[in-house]
């Protein structure tokens, strides 16, 4: 069984800087499509930024362009999302997703963790 879990979320304030891991176990990254998603309050989720494992090309939000980045580390399964320049509206649940390989769509979530930006 495939699991995601996510950490790193928490309290920052604006301007601040928090770095978010998703660890995969049960297997690896090879072939998928791991993303983050994340869903404001009272919102719709939204897609941040993603990354195609194998082909190494990534994908960021307009609203998170310059400020976020996507790195991985295929030895512990493990994809970080930097996020520079907080701001109060970056405040939601941060969600980390993947595909199976060859599909489209996430199929295996995590449980999500939170972001508050707040003075």
């Amino acid at each position: 069984q495939v699991q995601l879990v996510e950490s790193g979320g928490g309290l920052v304030q604006p301007g601040g800087s928090l770095r978010l891991s998703c660890t995969a176990s049960g297997r690896s990254f090879d072939n998928s499509v791991v993303g983050w998603l994340r869903q404001p309050p009272g919102k719709e989720r939204e897609s941040v930024a993603s990354i195609n494992w194998s082909g190494d090309t990534t994908y960021y939000a307009p609203f998170v362009k310059g400020r976020f980045a996507l790195s991985g580390d295929s030895a512990k399964n493990t994809v970080y999302l930097q996020m520079n320049d907080l701001q109060p509206e970056d405040t939601a649940i941060y969600y980390c997703a993947m595909t199976r390989p060859g599909e489209m769509e996430y199929t295996i979530w995590g449980q999500g963790t939170q972001v508050t930006v707040s003075s």
